[in-house]
């Protein structure tokens, strides 16, 4: 089996290239043809370690990357999937895996997905029965099986990360749920995409703070004016391009030569920052036609390497950008940094200033309900269990659903009846209800400016969750275990009696909360006060 990719990224004197590829929506014709051809000349060329494949970008339909990668695994080079929770459920999650497995492609990049977008009908239905965080421990744990049935290999496993956030809230979030990840299992990283280098700088930063040691992929891209455009108007969810970048990209490429010879030294210069950082290698994107530039970009960087000249204020673009953010919440419309250009942390806004008082009530009042009834070491507990086994021996707990919980949970949580309650790992919101992709492990990377990626009117939930923790001193508790998905065998009964009969997930998924239990990242949240 080819295992180039895990070699080269495991050794530090390795500087790491790996190229993204996007199928469309063909099956046959030029465009498969094109991206068969840039993966043959990949290898020939011998600098890129693997191809990477998207699984439906943008929440599209396209072919699927694992035909796609079957083909070229096939030529000789090494293939990264990327394996999404949007299409399938856990069942067919697991079943797609196998069949990786399978076929030898054991390197996976698991990720929560972009929310669907208009396909056969009409948009499709969204699943996200899984997150990234555990999709990542489901592949941890499958590897257990694989090497017990005589696998040589098990799965390789990478995931995504953000920096690129405005807001103290959404940085806390990414990097919160970043050691999520990698707690569960994750054995690379490849970052999102921007133009802030002191953001690309950041993350190693946090990562040495948390004591992360595994490798990351700084991802780069060849910007032209359609994707730059597409980019700042925040439809590809994590990619950030500011309104002057964007006007340069578009005064560049009035001359389409010379808009991608600029493109092609942005790239390279930006490549060569990220390696004097302490990144282990770069993801390139946004090549869809020869692999002739691929080879451009790299050529590029071996010169300026040569000649010493690794100026970076080409990548002083922070992701506020040029107007002022959407929210009136923020302040101003400056760039978050966790750390300042002295080194030390910048003073962190109040808790007071990001929660109106109702919600600050609100949070308090659900907080003190759950520690005294729903918490396991209440001096509560024992009576609320015999309790809980009274009615269900009376046959009362539909009774007690209807007349009681749906309606209060209803008012206070806008509830969606799931039975197995995970408010407590998202500062008393549903996740549910409160996130379109029912995060419960952590922020996707979508969010811009604290705002839904799928709801932009709405504030996301993981953004909320922080100030609402922050005001209690518990932010740490975004990064503590790994939180189980929801247990559909619990849906339309009482959640409350649920817990206190050792039914729901806190009870009965403690082997993922095990497996996702590694010291591998120590997450110290007074990095962020």
């Amino acid at each position: 089996m080819l295992k180039i990719f895990q070699h080269d990224i495991n050794n530090p004197d390795h500087f790491v290239v790996t190229l993204e590829l996007v199928p469309g929506r063909d099956s046959f014709g030029k465009s498969v043809d094109t991206i068969l051809a840039i993966a043959k000349d990949a290898y020939a060329d011998g600098r890129v370690s693997a191809v990477s494949i998207t699984d439906n970008p943008g929440g599209n339909p396209s072919l699927s990357p694992d035909v796609l990668g079957y083909e070229i695994f096939k030529l000789g080079m090494d293939v990264i999937v990327h394996l999404t929770c949007r299409d399938m459920n856990r069942i067919g999650t697991e079943s797609r895996a196998l069949q990786l497995a399978r076929m030898g492609m054991k390197n996976i990049l698991a990720l929560t997905g972009d929310y669907p977008r208009k396909g056969f009908g009409g948009r499709g239905a969204p699943v996200f029965d899984l997150d990234s965080v555990s999709l990542t421990c489901m592949l941890n744990m499958l590897n257990t099986r694989l090497t017990q049935t005589g696998d040589p290999d098990t799965f390789f496993t990478g995931c995504a990360v953000s920096p690129f956030k405005n807001t103290e809230g959404e940085c806390f979030a990414q990097y919160a749920k970043l050691c999520r990840k990698v707690n569960a299992g994750a054995s690379f990283i490849i970052t999102q995409l921007g133009y802030d280098a002191r953001k690309y700088e950041e993350l190693i930063r946090i990562m040495k703070a948390m004591n992360i040691n595994i490798p990351v992929l700084g991802s780069v891209y060849l910007l032209s004016p359609k994707s730059a455009r597409a980019m700042n108007r925040g439809l590809v969810a994590g990619a950030f391009v500011t309104d002057s970048l964007f006007e340069m990209v578009l005064d560049e490429w009035k001359n389409k030569r010379h808009g991608l010879k600029l493109s092609v030294e942005r790239t390279a210069r930006l490549g060569v920052l990220l390696k004097k950082y302490g990144y282990q290698g770069i993801h390139i994107g946004g090549v869809h036609r020869s692999f002739k530039t691929v080879a451009k970009i790299l050529d590029r960087m071996d010169e300026i390497k040569k000649s010493g000249d690794d100026e970076h204020s080409l990548f002083s673009f922070a992701v506020a950008g040029d107007h002022e953010p959407q929210t009136t919440d923020l302040s101003g419309s400056e760039t978050y940094y966790v750390f300042s250009d002295n080194t030390k942390q910048n003073p962190s806004p109040t808790w007071e200033k990001r929660l109106s008082i109702s919600e600050h009530l609100k949070f308090r009042f659900l907080k003190k309900v759950h520690d005294i009834f729903f918490n396991a070491d209440s001096p509560a507990a024992p009576l609320c269990r015999t309790t809980a086994e009274w009615i269900e021996r009376r046959n009362l707990g539909r009774w007690v659903r209807i007349l009681i919980e749906d309606p209060v949970k209803g008012l206070l949580l806008s509830c969606q009846k799931c039975g197995d309650c995970g408010i407590q790992h998202l500062a008393f919101q549903c996740p549910e209800s409160g996130c379109p992709k029912h995060t419960r492990n952590g922020a996707c990377g979508g969010s811009k400016n604290g705002m839904c990626e799928v709801f932009p009117e709405k504030r996301c939930v993981w953004f909320r969750a922080y100030y609402r923790l922050a005001s209690v001193g518990r932010t740490e508790e975004m990064a503590s275990e790994c939180v189980p998905p929801r247990m559909w065998e619990m849906n339309h009964t009482s959640s409350w009696l649920n817990f206190h009969m050792g039914r729901d997930h806190q009870s009965q998924s403690e082997h993922m909360i095990r497996a996702c239990a590694s010291d591998r990242c120590k997450f110290d949240a007074k990095k962020f006060d």
